[in-house]
């Protein structure tokens, strides 16, 4: 009995000595701490016309309630006298606790002065034929069309955004590709590429509408047929 008694008192010690330890431990943490936010003013994808003067919409900042915009870094710029994608990243500052936060903007710069070059909107009635079962796209994605000078056009997604942006697999799941317009709008691609799985094109056709700056596509890949109708985004 007298055994018993020293093995539970010695029980009860040793658990009064661990609570004790984690009180130690945790003494002097902050057990609340206040997140910094951010928040783009305009929209987070910007279309500008190339030789343009890009301005930067802003943002906001707080921490706290306390307005700390102008604690907020930038990374990259937009060159407006080339062509293509930018992307620019907003962090905020960090609190004491070391979190901060983050935002991204897209810009493209396009030349307007080109009949071709463009962002363009895959309309949401395109759709997918897969043993003669029809899915609409059911929403408009955007990708951009360069125009390289010679005749020829590069294409971001020749599949209009259905795997790098509806399946949401990420830019390795566009095809990219080269296309020709011809003087009667016929449209024909030279080639075409898609890193994630390594391949391209099975077959291609499709039509442009000068007056409508429209093309209608139909991208045969992996034995389904895209049928899509690209609309060229117009700035404003």
């Amino acid at each position: 009995m007298k055994t018993r008694i020293i093995s539970i008192l010695t029980l009860m010690a040793a658990v009064f000595s661990l609570s004790s330890c984690s009180d130690d431990s945790t003494e002097g943490l902050t057990r609340i701490t206040a997140y910094p936010t951010i928040e783009l003013n305009g929209d987070a994808f910007v279309v500008v016309a190339k030789g343009s003067t890009y301005t930067d919409p802003g943002w906001v900042s707080l921490m706290n309630g306390e307005d700390v915009s102008e604690g907020v870094t930038v990374d990259g710029t937009v060159d407006t006298n080339t062509s293509g994608y930018y992307t620019l990243t907003y962090k905020t500052v960090k609190n004491s606790d070391g979190f901060g936060a983050s935002a991204t903007r897209k810009v493209a710069v396009v030349d307007t002065t080109s009949p071709y070059e463009g962002v363009y909107v895959t309309q949401a009635t395109s759709y997918r034929l897969r043993e003669g079962a029809e899915v609409a796209y059911g929403s408009t994605y955007p990708f951009l069309i360069l125009d390289n000078g010679d005749g020829t056009l590069d294409v971001e997604d020749l599949l209009g955004g259905w795997y790098c942006q509806r399946a949401g697999y990420g830019s390795n799941y566009s095809l990219g590709g080269t296309i020709t317009v011809a003087p009667d709008g016929t449209v024909t691609c030279s080639k075409s590429f898609l890193v994630g799985w390594g391949d391209s094109h099975d077959d291609f056709s499709g039509t442009y509408d000068a007056t409508t700056g429209t093309f209608t596509i139909k991208t045969v890949y992996a034995g389904m047929d895209f049928v899509q109708t690209w609309v060229k985004y117009v700035i404003e």
